[in-house]
């Protein structure tokens, strides 16, 4: 608990969720919970997370009875390409290359900002429903996303992505990007360099990107060393890792987010850890089984070098849900697996690592990942009464395992309300699944036989 009556405020909170038990962190970082605790809110920001009872007669503009529920900081969704819902499914069963260069591709050549738009708009309805108050985006047509994002109320980190393919317009774009929307929204939109890869960006470009993101403070979202197959063609081809490349372009002195690093070798480790604490990696397992890669993101040599490791579930064509709940889940036993270690990854460990961890990674760990005084109001609600989270005999072990995304009953950023007992408040799902449905056939059409990119790796 962190409050006194000492320092109740004289004047009403906005919000006060009472009645609750709340994941919070000690200060060592490790997860607790407080039962019977109530958080008050004033200003989009936790004022204090106290005992339910110091609570009750405090004024409120709204009062949420939070009985029988747990509260968590909201879920953070470290990489995803969240327009990809539109493809869901499009393209099953298939290798990486058969799956860009075939489908994937083909289809995205057809995109107009209408289509990442609404494709955004349901994504945004999907994650709120489940829980997720942040997500980082890398995608095209940025701008119809930060439109959604600025409308349904949650909080993104966006990248506009580019290749060199483009030419060094598409790095302008990206930059121009990044300047104009970096703090809109209300301070809830972060924004972000993103050149897709290094073997979709020369190192040329990458280089000018490093740069452009010192110049301009801006931090980097890049894919690398996303499965081992593309580490061995990068050492083959180049005598370097797509690690070294990135050193070698100076964008590890940058803060930088790496996607998936399921290809990340030993050699690499030694060269994260001169970054000193800038880099950070998204895993996202769901993926990685689908395509059959044989590794997966090295959470533990990572996390003993200092490098966060954030959830993420990538785009939906590949992944099929933004649902980060099955990240957490999947990461504790991909990592068991992994390792030979029964003991890792924990339940508790797996909550550090969506809820704090995540925050880091997506550079928001000051604001965000925990329910704490100083801290954004980015609150979800878990009803636990369901007969799939009973009895509840390890909270965390039922809250990484057990909990589905269906049993998140309210989110809520910066202090607003954005669903309310399973209803959503911010985005109306019918009329954009409509719109979205009569713009399909257009999207999907491949018999103009290009692609915006060849996936050769």
């Amino acid at each position: 608990m962190t409050s006194t009556p000492a320092d109740r405020p004289s004047a009403p909170a906005d919000l006060i969720i009472t009645g609750c038990t709340v994941l919070v962190h000690d200060d060592q970082e490790r997860i607790g919970f407080a039962e019977d605790a109530a958080i008050v809110v004033r200003d989009g920001a936790v004022v204090s997370v106290t005992p339910a009872s110091d609570a009750r007669d405090l004024p409120a503009l709204e009062r949420i009875d939070a009985r029988g529920q747990v509260a968590l900081p909201g879920l953070i969704n470290c990489h995803t390409h969240s327009p990809m819902v539109a493809l869901r499914g499009i393209a099953e069963d298939l290798p990486v290359g058969e799956w860009f260069n075939d489908h994937v591709w083909p289809i995205e050549s057809n995109l107009t900002a209408r289509d990442v738009e609404l494709g955004a708009r349901l994504a945004c309805a999907e994650m709120i429903r489940a829980g997720v108050t942040c997500f980082a985006d890398h995608y095209f047509s940025m701008e119809a996303v930060a439109s959604a994002v600025a409308d349904c109320g949650l909080r993104a980190h966006l990248g506009e992505a580019f290749f060199s393919s483009q030419g060094a317009q598409g790095r302008r774009t990206s930059l121009e990007f990044a300047l104009r929307h970096r703090g809109t929204a209300g301070g809830r939109i972060t924004t972000a360099l993103a050149p897709h890869a290094p073997y979709t960006v020369g190192d040329t470009d990458l280089a000018a990107t490093a740069e452009l993101a010192r110049e301009h403070g801006l931090p980097v979202h890049i894919h690398a060393a996303e499965n081992l197959e593309q580490t061995e063609t990068s050492l083959a081809r180049y005598g370097r890792t797509p690690v070294e490349i990135l050193e070698t372009a100076g964008l590890l002195d940058t803060d930088l987010l790496i996607a998936h690093g399921t290809g990340i070798l030993e050699r690499d480790l030694t060269v994260l850890e001169r970054a000193d604490g800038r880099v950070a990696v998204a895993t996202a397992p769901r993926g990685y089984l689908k395509f059959a890669w044989p590794t997966t993101t090295p959470v533990r040599a990572l996390g003993a070098i200092g490098v966060p490791v954030g959830l993420a579930t990538d785009g939906a064509a590949s992944n099929n849900s933004l649902d980060v709940w099955e990240s957490m889940a999947l990461t504790s036993l991909a990592q068991k697996s992994a390792e030979g270690d029964p003991r890792w990854l924990t339940s508790r460990q797996a909550l550090h690592h969506a809820t704090l961890q995540s925050a880091r990674a997506v550079g928001l760990g000051d604001r965000i990942g925990r329910i704490a005084p100083g801290h954004r109001a980015d609150i979800v609600l878990v009803d636990l009464t369901g007969p799939h989270t009973q009895p509840v005999h390890d909270l965390a072990a039922t809250l990484v395992h057990s909990v589905r995304a269906s049993d998140v009953s309210t989110t809520i950023v910066d202090g607003c309300v954005l669903m309310r007992d399973r209803e959503l408040l911010t985005v109306d799902v019918s009329a954009t699944v409509g719109e979205l449905t009569r713009r399909l056939p257009a999207l999907v059409d491949r018999g103009h036989g290009g692609r915006i990119q060849e996936y050769d790796t």
